[in-house]
């Protein structure tokens, strides 16, 4: 069990590092957030429409609509502009505890890894290695790149970050598990 959770907290870690860098240093993703110079018009509507904080698809058939009214809809808002909007009243910059959670789930996503691969007999460094990449490229291709296809979104910056975290962390398990 020692051995499990060493494993655990230091490819968590090494994940943590990782998206630090992704996503500040490095700026992988900065091509998902973009900057509007019509910002301050855009969110004074936004406050003006007194939101409750969520997230929108726009447009949308009202709640309650019947299914023929919702494929009505849907067809008369084909070729015009859509928007998703994540809306929250204020900003909250509590960076401790964001990255505390991130931390948190960063070494139970390794924990249950290291949990899988132990079930492998025979377990060496290319397994461990090639089955780190897999658990990866699952996350990525059932969550980021899915929601791609329906919100038209770029997923550049989470296949980097899948396949250069995993591997990473295929590379210290398949070092740290297989030694004796």
């Amino acid at each position: 069990m020692k051995k499990q959770l060493i494993a655990s907290l230091v490819g968590g870690l090494i994940i943590f590092i990782w998206q630090f860098l992704s996503w500040s240093i490095l700026n992988i993703h900065g091509a998902e957030f973009q900057y509007t110079a019509s910002q301050d018009k855009i969110m004074e509507c936004l406050v003006q429409q007194n939101l409750e904080d969520g997230a929108y698809y726009l447009p949308q058939a009202p709640t309650g609509s019947t299914s023929q009214e919702e494929q009505a809809f849907m067809e008369s808002s084909i070729g015009k502009p859509w928007a998703t909007v994540s809306y929250h009243k204020a900003m909250n910059m509590n960076m401790g505890m964001n990255m505390f959670r991130g931390f948190v789930v960063d070494v139970v996503a390794v924990f249950l890894l290291v949990w899988l691969l132990l079930k492998i007999t025979n377990l060496n460094f290319n397994t461990t290695l090639l089955a780190s990449l897999a658990v990866g490229a699952m996350g990525y291709l059932t969550i980021p790149y899915l929601n791609s296809i329906w919100f038209e979104t770029n997923t550049i910056g989470y296949i980097i970050d899948t396949v250069v975290q995993w591997g990473l962390i295929g590379a210290w398990l398949g070092w740290w598990l297989n030694r004796e």
